[in-house]
């Protein structure tokens, strides 16, 4: 899959009621979430962007009437001396979600083929091989029947820079900021071959990537999780169980002794 980047960067405002349409798709994936456990399904939501792109707001937003015991949030920085010594891949196979589970990934594997490459922490044999190992460690997952969904968030510089300067401007925020935000920034134009090159040769059939435009940051965070919600419902059985006897029996007991008081 060929994806021109400069595709993503209208930016357009989102047309609908943005807090109605909100509540309703995380009521919806409160429910895929329930039937999730219920079936005992396992999925990996990778999300990757740009500095200031909205990954965290997008994954706060996903995850806001989740059930905490079921699903949980990495955020991925850079490898520790141990991680170092061991394959790229080592500090992911801990963070891969049970039956049940939700794993989420505030960057991932890709770091190998995006920020590794571009700044030189590993040789170009390495991150030219590691397409195929990201491939391949994806293909272990979906054959064991996790489902795999990956969001690559793109905006412009325009609009990077839009975010850092708000987050310079408030005190609150001023601690997301860093040197390496600035770094990066100077590097745009070999970030942006890295990340067309991972779209092109890590698109699979089990594992496709769904790049998002994240100029106008409500339009992305509703075209996020609605396209979570769809991939979810198309993975996901749609049956709840019904009410085993044991629990009819239970329930005549306790709520009818209730109603007889009454």
């Amino acid at each position: 899959m060929k994806i021109d980047l400069s595709d993503f960067e209208e930016g357009p405002k989102y047309a609908g009621d943005y807090d109605d349409d909100l509540k309703q798709l995380q009521d919806r994936l409160a429910e895929l979430q329930a039937l999730h456990i219920i079936h005992g399904c396992r999925t990996l939501i990778v999300f990757e962007g740009w500095d200031a792109a909205g990954k965290g707001g997008a994954i706060k937003r996903l995850t806001a009437q989740w059930d905490p015991r079921y699903f949980q949030v990495y955020p991925i920085s850079a490898p520790t001396p141990e991680e170092k010594e061991r394959h790229f891949l080592w500090r992911f196979w801990n963070k891969l979600p049970r039956a049940k589970e939700i794993t989420v990934l505030d960057r991932s594997h890709y770091g190998r083929v995006l920020v590794e490459r571009v700044e030189g922490f590993c040789s170009e044999v390495e991150w030219r091989r590691g397409y195929d190992e990201i491939n391949e460690f994806e293909q272990r997952q979906t054959e064991i029947g996790t489902k795999i969904i990956k969001i690559f968030l793109h905006v412009t510089q325009k609009s990077q820079d839009k975010v850092l300067k708000e987050r310079l401007e408030t005190p609150a925020k001023r601690w997301k900021v860093t040197e390496e935000d600035f770094r990066n920034r100077e590097k745009r134009g070999a970030y942006i071959e890295a990340i067309e090159d991972m779209l092109a040769k890590t698109d699979t059939p089990g594992a496709a990537w769904k790049v998002i435009d994240g100029n106008n940051q409500k339009a992305a965070r509703i075209a996020v999780l609605k396209y979570i919600a769809e991939e979810l419902s198309r993975y996901i059985p749609n049956e709840f169980p019904e009410i085993g006897a044991e629990i009819k029996q239970l329930a005549a007991v306790c709520f009818g002794a209730q109603e007889d008081d009454g």
